[in-house]
């Protein structure tokens, strides 16, 4: 049989997620790889160095898709930044459900240390870059270094809260996964609750109407 010419990563990443399930580990070497795929071994490295990045960009390809779905709904793109995180995070476990088994593999054995796994690394990065696009609204400093300290809060707290949320539906053994949908609607919602900054831009508002008036009132 003449082996595949046109392989994709998207192609190895499929292929790699169905080997790490049919022998339940990885490749012993990516020539063993590419010959049960059909592929010649040069093939793999035009894509990847590893077998553990390709790791990294399986979970990157479910950050992918999800935002594809996302941002070709007409809907979405009329959402504020709560019901936008809200759908992505129904779209993100929808694909992760589709691929429970890979995901549960992967990592089962991490589940209380995920934070800086290496395998998740690729979704961190393209999970931030989503976060800092939403527009999340802070506290206005006018104080660019304070800005920067506030932005990178947010996106390690929103990484946080997606690990939690990994975690919980790890061990959801609730029918489709119902537990889950009503966990991510309370945590996003109470999340965003915490960062109303509305009722704390009043008090201020309301400190520096005293604080003037007072220097009116010495003059």
């Amino acid at each position: 049989m003449a082996k595949k010419k046109n392989i994709s990563d998207q192609d190895i990443i499929s292929f790699y997620m169905d080997y790490v399930l049919e022998h339940g580990e990885q490749p012993k070497s990516v020539y063993i790889f590419a010959k049960a795929n059909n592929f010649e071994e040069s093939k793999f490295y035009e894509h990847f160095g590893s077998f553990e990045s390709v790791e990294k960009h399986v979970f990157r390809a479910f950050l992918d898709n999800t935002l594809k779905v996302l941002h070709e709904s007409d809907d979405y793109q009329s959402f504020d930044a709560r019901n936008k995180l809200l759908s992505f995070y129904f779209t993100f476990f929808e694909n992760l459900t589709a691929n429970r088994s890979y995901v549960l593999f992967a990592l089962q054995q991490h589940k209380n240390s995920m934070k800086g796994l290496a395998a998740l690394s690729e979704l961190k990065k393209g999970f931030s870059l989503y976060i800092d696009d939403l527009d999340i609204e802070t506290l206005d400093i006018k104080e660019e270094r304070i800005d920067r300290i506030q932005k990178r809060a947010l996106r390690e707290t929103a990484w946080l809260q997606l690990l939690l949320t990994m975690k919980f539906w790890m061990d959801d053994t609730s029918p489709s996964f119902e537990k889950t949908d009503i966990f991510i609607e309370k945590s996003v919602n109470t999340s965003f609750d915490v960062l109303n900054i509305t009722p704390l831009k009043s008090v201020i508002d309301l400190g520096k109407f005293i604080f003037k008036e007072k220097m009116n009132m010495t003059k």
